[in-house]
């Protein structure tokens, strides 16, 4: 290592070599003495050699008496009179200052290179196309649930994750799974940590890779419960995706990618990433308006070529697909407003389901032909019905069982209509509204009784009549100091409403925390958010939301959050 002397002495050789080639024009005699004593001290540090110090005391002394000559009466006539107590910079020729300079770089760059401390192009190029960004968020949530609630709301994504449930109740007098509706929830600690990486691989392409926690591999939630007795959590792959650049206006990416439309939390969660490929549009027409775009292909879920496992009756594989376009603009209306406006169509084929051939479990059947068009995940508020046309046994009909799988009753052709009007408003306050319309194009209620077969078993009303609808609606309003939380002070408050029918939308995509996600939810949200620092925040917000039709169902969810990136 270099000792401190030595750095020392380096640090000062420099600077003395840069202030003495600010002083060239200096209105004194030059004295030569200075610049030898200099020099010989360079020398005894060790910095400079003997020999290049005789060569820099010629060449110093040389252009010394040049100096003098050609400099001596203009300097005595014109220079100030030296006060005493006056310390003057003396005259440095160009080449001792250029040699010093070279000797003292050449001197610091071979020791930083020995001593591994300053050496240049220690790593390969790659690393400096990757880039690393992430976030974590503390979350403290409460659930409350009215005393009104049915207590017996049935979890039709468990029956389809655990079964079949045996729905006849003379075979089989266990509850099916419910969901909790009476019991509140206090003080739920709840973690979310993601860590992404992106490398540039070319100009063109760039991939990338982000990590996230999780409960459950649940693609609507990278929320993980803490607590288990403190046993180690989850880490799922959230994204991998690879992205071209096919021109300035246009970027093909496929993979593991993030929602590539612009939508709400209405429709999709905004922890929700899409399996697929998808083509993004951008093009800036001029300083006022821009277009975008989004074309996209996107396998949901491959069924399986059994009607079981251990099932010899082998059957086709089929795919079900999200097929989704956008297209939308931003008008830079003025310097105080904003407005964006987009229209997207999804349509989500063949993930209905559908009534199975006569199909005799009791026999040993180890499945029905239409088991795989229940869907891979599902939250609740669609309506469902009964997959399987059992038969009965003859010798004990009243007592066969009948194991049931549910599939969704409605298509979902959807088309999703956004609005978005920023605004600055006076005092430098901001003020967003926000619109989003929904309507399922499948929607067809005649259909739907039709396709079940008279199977559908959730959204009755007391009459014990079939309700639901295909439309979906929310405004919002945030106002504040700041839109987004970038710095310390920003802050903003919100308030929206949301109306979403039964079938408006597949309800396994949406936002997790409204009605404790999916479909068939009204109610309202309120909530505020600060800045703590930079790229830290601390939000609250309470969402109360209660059924549309069907069995009582209202909770209030509050969320307590603190918020960082990087």
């Amino acid at each position: 290592m270099i000792s401190p002397v030595n750095r020392l002495t380096l640090a000062v050789g420099m600077v003395i070599a840069t202030l003495v080639g600010q002083a060239t024009a200096a209105p004194v005699a030059p004295s030569e003495n200075v610049t030898i004593n200099l020099i010989r001290l360079l020398v005894q540090q060790g910095v400079l050699t003997q020999d290049t110090a005789n060569g820099l005391i010629a060449q110093a002394e040389k252009e010394a008496q040049q100096a003098r000559q050609a400099n001596a009466a203009p300097v005595v006539a014109s220079g100030p009179t030296a006060a005493p107590g006056d310390v003057r910079v003396q005259y440095v020729p160009q080449a001792v200052r250029d040699q010093i300079r070279d000797q003292v770089k050449a001197e610091v760059m071979a020791t930083a290179k020995q001593e591994n401390w300053a050496q240049p192009n220690t790593f390969p190029d790659w690393v400096s196309r990757i880039s690393f960004d992430g976030d974590i968020r503390l979350r403290d949530e409460s659930r409350y649930f009215s005393g009104n609630n049915s207590p017996e709301i049935t979890d039709f994504a468990k029956v389809n994750e655990t079964g079949p449930y045996d729905v006849n109740k003379n075979s089989n007098t266990k509850f099916p799974p419910l969901i909790n509706t009476t019991k509140d929830r206090e003080n739920l600690f709840r973690l979310r940590a993601r860590l992404g990486m992106k490398a540039v691989i070319s100009p063109e392409w760039t991939a990338g890779i982000r990590l996230g926690t999780g409960s459950d591999n649940n693609p609507v939630s990278t929320t993980q419960t803490l607590g288990g007795g403190f046993g180690k959590k989850d880490i799922w792959l959230d994204q991998g995706y690879l992205s071209w650049k096919a021109t300035d206006a246009m970027t093909l990416t496929a993979g593991r990618i993030a929602n590539p439309f612009y939508s709400t939390d209405m429709m999709y969660s905004g922890d929700l990433n899409f399996d697929g490929v998808a083509a993004i549009f951008n093009h800036k027409l001029n300083n006022e308006w821009g277009l975008f775009g989004t074309l996209g292909a996107f396998p949901v879920e491959y069924t399986s070529d059994a009607a079981s496992t251990n099932g010899i009756d082998k059957q086709d594989s089929e795919t079900k697909w999200l097929f989704g376009g956008q297209i939308g603009a931003d008008w830079k209306i003025n310097r105080s407003n904003s407005l964006k406006l987009a229209a997207a169509y999804y349509q989500f084929q063949d993930i209905e389901g559908e009534r199975s051939s006569p199909c005799s479990p009791w026999k040993g059947a180890p499945g029905c032909d239409t088991d795989g068009t229940r869907v891979a995940f599902m939250q609740k508020g669609n309506s469902v019905f009964n997959l399987r046309n059992n038969t009965t046994n003859p010798a004990t009909p009243a007592t066969t069982p009948d194991p049931q799988y549910v599939g969704l009753a409605s298509k979902f052709d959807v088309l999703d209509l956004n609005l978005v009007w920023d605004s600055e408003l006076p005092s430098d306050f901001k003020l967003r509204t926000q619109g989003n319309f929904i309507h399922n194009l499948g929607y067809d209620k005649g259909e739907m009784l039709k396709r079940s077969e008279g199977e559908i078993v959730n959204n009755i009303n007391s009459k014990g009549q079939f309700e639901s609808g295909g439309n979906a609606l929310m405004v919002s309003f945030t106002l504040g100091s700041a839109l987004e939380m970038r710095k310390r002070g920003d802050w903003n408050v919100l308030a929206g409403y949301k109306y979403i029918q039964p079938d408006a939308l597949p309800d396994g995509f949406n936002d997790s925390s409204f009605h404790l996600g999916g479909t068939n939810a009204k109610g309202y949200f309120i909530g505020g958010n600060y800045g703590i620092d930079k790229n830290i925040y601390a939000s609250a917000r309470w969402l109360s939301a209660s059924e549309v039709y069907g069995a009582p169902f209202e909770v209030d969810v509050m969320q307590l959050e603190l918020n960082t990136r990087f």
